[in-house]
C-alpha cells in the first residue's frame, strides 16, 4: 500500500513538471511571437518596446490567457474600435502568444 502510494505521488510530480517545464517552453516561443511579429514595435513588454499601444508589462495580472487568446485572434471582434489590426497568426503562435503575455505580471 505504501510503495503503491509513493509511486502514484512519484508520477503526480513528473507529470506536474513535465507540464511546468512545456508551459515554460510555450512563453519562451510567445515571446519569440512578440519579437519576430513586431508587437514591440507598438507595445511595451519586459522593458522593449515602442509605447505606441497600451504597456504590456503586466497584462497577464489583467487578463486571462482565454481573454488574450480571444483578443489575439480577433481584436476587433472583442472591442469594435480597436486599433490593433488582426494578425495573422496560426493557432500555435496565438496560444504561445497568450502565454507568454499571461506570464506577464
Amino acid at each position: 500500500m505504501i510503495v503503491r502510494a509513493a509511486l502514484l505521488t512519484a508520477m503526480v510530480l513528473l507529470v506536474s513538471c513535465a507540464h511546468e517545464r512545456d508551459g515554460r517552453a510555450l512563453v519562451g516561443q510567445g515571446r519569440t511571437v512578440f519579437r519576430d511579429q513586431g508587437c514591440y514595435g507598438c507595445h511595451t513588454a519586459e522593458g522593449m518596446g515602442t509605447p505606441i499601444g497600451p504597456d504590456l508589462s503586466h497584462i497577464g495580472a489583467r487578463r486571462s490567457e482565454a481573454a488574450l487568446t480571444g483578443w489575439l485572434r480577433d481584436p476587433a471582434a472583442q472591442r469594435p474600435s480597436a486599433h490593433m489590426p488582426k494578425l495573422q497568426l496560426t493557432d500555435g503562435e496565438v496560444q504561445a502568444l497568450a502565454a507568454y503575455l499571461g506570464s506577464l505580471r
